[in-house]
């Protein structure tokens, strides 16, 4: 008998339509990490990143017999993901970016996130730098943002990104586009 880890996305879920439901375990291990990713670019809390990860999980195991094959079980995945990331900045008004540094550091553990070496002007200025590409991140329209954290955040195609939005690759590379020249003109400034 194969091993369930070896089998393709799309082996696993007609394992699952067909009453076979432990097999959703393995995509859930395959896709956990970057389901939290994607959640935590969206929310920037861990908490409601792993609660956000969790519901799109149980949402897609709930609805495994709708899955049509259209697309691969990843993009209709990610589409869930980040359907219930763009609903929970809908409902909190916003979607609230925390700094780098409180993000990555655990309770009582500093890391250093600019190189010592670096004289206090150039440490004042990639501070400053991380804050704007934060706040403009921030108030970014929710669909450059997504093209956006899809793209650079989580590595994906355009394609990819593409399909997980619902809308075209000339689209995707719209949104792309204004959002790095939102970032750009952000940044201008301190060049």
């Amino acid at each position: 008998m194969t091993n369930p880890e070896e089998l393709r996305d799309e082996q696993l879920v007609e394992l699952c339509r067909q009453g076979e439901r432990h097999y959703f375990d393995v995509l859930v291990r395959r896709y956990m990490e970057k389901a939290f990713r994607i959640a935590f670019d969206f929310t920037r809390n861990t908490e409601t990143a792993k609660d956000l990860s969790q519901d799109a999980f149980l949402r897609a195991f709930a609805n495994i017999k709708q899955f049509d094959g259209r697309s691969s079980f990843y993009t209709w995945f990610y589409r869930i993901v980040v359907n219930l990331c763009l609903d929970h900045a809908r409902r909190q008004q916003r979607v609230g970016w925390e700094s780098l540094d409180r993000i990555t550091e655990e309770p009582g553990e500093h890391r250093e996130l600019a190189d010592s070496t670096f004289a206090p002007d150039q440490q004042a200025i990639a501070s400053e730098a991380k804050r704007r590409v934060d706040q403009t991140l921030e108030t970014m329209p929710n669909k450059q943002r997504t093209a956006f954290l899809l793209r650079n955040h989580q590595g994906l195609s355009i394609a990819d990104v593409a399909k997980v939005m619902k809308t075209t690759e000339g689209t995707v590379r719209v949104y792309l586009h204004r959002a790095v020249a939102a970032l750009r003109q952000s940044l201008l400034e301190l060049v």
